[in-house]
């Protein structure tokens, strides 16, 4: 990257920060912004930390940036993108819960709407890195995505039945895992990709299986124990804000370890 560039990206970094630092400091100001955060409000205090962690980590993927080669650029940027639109997100959740004391359903899956279909790109990218990819497998993933957040939000929002929508979601869970594990995806990653990416792509999968699971798990919790509406909503809003810190950010981070790793050794090559 040559220094005008280098420089350009430096300010449009810098600008997209600002306006998240400054949004969430706007949220928090607002009259209408819930009142005081209680010490013994759990629920609160998780949106607070992941919050701040979201934010952390949006500065150091775009940061991160400019450590590797211009092929992984785009993977790290949007691991960038997904964290700051989750912060955003979570500053409008937390002042919903702490004013109300209510599920702040809508803003989640409106989140969700637009950072898992980005989380699913990755595995995308990070093969385009290596070699071509066919669009197929873009859409599939897609696929799988939307009919399993369209699912989820159907029986959060009262508009199915939990339990039938709590099954169309898993379905569109299973029609991912499919895909990065027997489908194109996987065959691809196992047959052309570099040891490094193979790596990452493998950890990345099953942090949709393993990470993704608290998700249903939270669901379940939620809506399908018949508890109290107050206990649901705890127990829904804790494992939900859990899963979104180990998920949102960890993806960022093993793509982070995949570029940083290829765009050392190709430095070294290039040095040698």
């Amino acid at each position: 990257m040559n220094l005008t560039s280098q420089s350009l990206f430096s300010k449009v970094s810098g600008l997209a920060m600002l306006g998240l630092l400054s949004t969430s400091t706007a949220f928090a100001a607002s009259p209408g912004g819930g009142g005081d955060l209680k010490s013994d409000d759990i629920v609160g205090i998780s949106f607070w930390i992941i919050s701040m962690a979201l934010v952390a980590a949006t500065a150091f993927f775009f940061l991160e940036t400019q450590r590797v080669t211009p092929k992984w650029k785009t993977s790290l940027t949007v691991s960038g993108l997904v964290t700051m639109i989750a912060a955003t997100h979570y500053f409008y959740m937390r002042d919903v819960w702490v004013a109300t004391g209510n599920t702040p359903t809508v803003f989640r899956y409106i989140d969700w709407l637009i950072t898992v279909p980005l989380l699913m790109v990755e595995f995308y990218l990070i093969l385009s890195a290596i070699t071509k990819v066919p669009g197929g497998v873009f859409w599939r993933l897609m696929i799988g995505t939307i009919v399993m957040l369209v699912g989820g939000y159907l029986g959060e929002a009262g508009y199915m039945n939990a339990m039938v929508a709590f099954i169309i979601g898993m379905a569109g869970w299973a029609f991912i895992l499919w895909e990065i594990f027997l489908g194109e995806a996987g065959k691809i990653n196992a047959n052309s990709a570099p040891p490094a990416v193979q790596s990452a792509f493998s950890v990345m999968r099953w942090i949709v299986v393993v990470g993704w699971a608290i998700y249903p798990i939270g669901y379940f919790l939620g809506y399908l124990t018949g508890a109290s509406p107050e206990k649901s909503m705890v127990m829904l809003n804790v494992v939900y804000n859990f899963a979104d810190v180990v998920n949102k950010i960890a993806f960022g981070v093993i793509i982070w370890i995949a570029a940083t790793s290829e765009s050392d050794k190709a430095l070294s090559s290039s040095k040698a």
